[in-house]
């Protein structure tokens, strides 16, 4: 009798204790979503028009996939509320380009760290001589609430005791940026990537000196929960990093903004408001299946949109079609603008249709890019080159590594095709990247004047240059 009480005793001791909890990514697998707190901006999530995109967007996607899960974004304007929504439990991790600072570390668990950045202050170029360092701030810095620029202003501000600064609610860091251009604020500071970004569109936007550098960005988690979800992210940048994804996809939002010229910039975005309308109706009647806009920055690439454009080597017109090709495109006038961007158009369907199938976008452009600038053949020895050194022959970041050494003899005289100036191709591709990114932002905005066309043609219907 004893037994059996001293049994029962022990039944209602297991009833009464706590049930243990299912894991943090066992959860997420019976739910099916995985929601993901960010930022909207340029630098991490945005919709652009036909779908949602953003480096953290790409990650946060490819991550869900690989739990095979939906993902649910849960998009913010403000850092703080990301932080919210994490420590109650509303989001299962914030993936929003963030910093490891000592205040969010003793709050919250980091995970790897996927992209490196710097951290600037600017001002607006011609209005005030450039700071050197904090003595010469002579006027108000503003910076975001909560961001980590907030908080080592707080943290070091006391070094210098003359210095203005207050932080804001009210705009995010890109608002910020443009409030520095149009003479709203004097200073703010703004991460790396975030103003590679801007100064495609403000190339007045200047650096007055860095603050930290070598700044390792990561996803933020929050360290209450159990580390299911901490070790599947772990081992998610891990795969991710030795595959060789991690660096082409921030090298797709990314790798062609780190290199900027302001010159180039100023003139490409004057040339959008006084060159650009005399062909625009071209340019979109002749795309075809092609992004006008795409097709617009090939031009401009090629001939700065001079229809009497000529090289040295024979090509000219607005898209600098050679004579074979004009001729093979049915082109009778390279000078004639209209025959130069159809003829133009057709020849880069051509080189994009000629690329493999199984190569996917964004890639397969990049790729038909570099064809139609060196020539298929060219572009072929660089991926057989690719494919040798154990690269990836069917990535552009990969395949652009090896074709300046197209130039080299002892590369070349492996290859079919011989001799080439590779390192003109990966320049070609880089410029037109921005220059089409830059077309899409003033595009969406209504910052492409339309005006009628009024364009003189070339005299006579034959090509001049035979």
């Amino acid at each position: 009798m004893a037994r059996w009480f001293g049994l029962l005793a022990l039944l209602l001791l297991a009833g009464c204790a706590p049930q243990p909890q299912p894991d943090h990514l066992y959860e997420i697998q019976q739910r099916g979503v995985l929601r993901v707190g960010t930022l909207l901006g340029p630098s991490t999530y945005y919709h652009d028009a036909e779908s949602e995109s953003g480096l953290e967007y790409a990650l946060a996607a490819t991550f869900a996939e690989q739990l095979d899960v939906e993902l649910q974004i849960v998009s913010r304007y403000n850092v703080n509320d990301l932080f919210t929504l994490l420590d109650n439990q509303q989001v299962d991790l914030v993936a929003a380009g963030l910093d490891r600072t000592p205040s969010r570390d003793k709050n919250y668990r980091f995970g790897p760290p996927y992209q490196e950045i710097s951290q600037r202050l600017v001002y607006r170029q011609g209005a005030r001589e450039r700071p050197r360092d904090w003595d010469d701030v002579d006027a108000e810095v503003v910076v975001v609430a909560g961001s980590s620029h907030h908080d080592w202003l707080q943290r070091n501000a006391k070094n210098y005791p003359e210095l203005k600064w207050r932080a804001t609610s009210e705009h995010d860091a890109t608002e910020l940026l443009r409030s520095v251009i149009e003479g709203d604020i004097a200073f703010t500071i703004t991460d790396s990537n975030i103003l590679d970004v801007q100064r495609r569109y403000f190339p007045n936007i200047s650096v007055a000196f860095t603050i930290r550098d070598n700044i390792d960005i990561s996803w933020m988690l929050a360290p209450g929960r159990d580390g299911s979800l901490y070790a599947e992210v772990i081992r998610f940048f891990g795969e991710l990093r030795q595959s060789g994804e991690l660096a082409r996809l921030v090298d797709q939002h990314f790798g062609h903004v780190s290199q900027f010229n302001y010159v180039d910039t100023s003139f490409f975005i004057d040339a959008v408001q006084t060159t650009l309308p005399k062909y625009r109706d071209f340019f979109v009647e002749h795309s075809g299946a092609l992004d006008w806009r795409l097709l617009a920055a090939i031009s401009y690439q090629e001939s700065h949109w001079n229809p009497r454009a000529t090289s040295p080597t024979g090509v000219r017109g607005l898209m600098m079609l050679t004579l074979p090709t004009a001729e093979a495109m049915g082109v009778t006038s390279r000078l004639n603008p209209e025959e130069s961007i159809r003829g133009g158009a057709r020849y880069f369907e051509r080189m994009l249709q000629t690329i493999p199938a199984r190569i996917p976008e964004p890639d397969r452009t990049w790729f038909a890019l570099a064809a139609y600038n060196i020539g298929y053949g060219h572009l072929e020895d660089a991926r057989v080159l690719t494919e040798r050194q154990g690269g990836d022959p069917d990535r552009w970041i990969d395949v652009r590594k090896r074709l300046p050494l197209l130039r080299q003899k002892k590369y070349y005289r492996q290859t079919r095709f011989g001799f080439a100036r590779g390192d003109e191709p990966v320049r070609y591709v880089g410029n037109i990247r921005r220059y089409y990114d830059t077309l899409v932002w003033l595009d969406e905005r209504g910052r492409i004047p339309a005006q009628p066309l009024q364009i003189t043609l070339p005299m006579g219907s034959g090509d001049e240059a035979r």
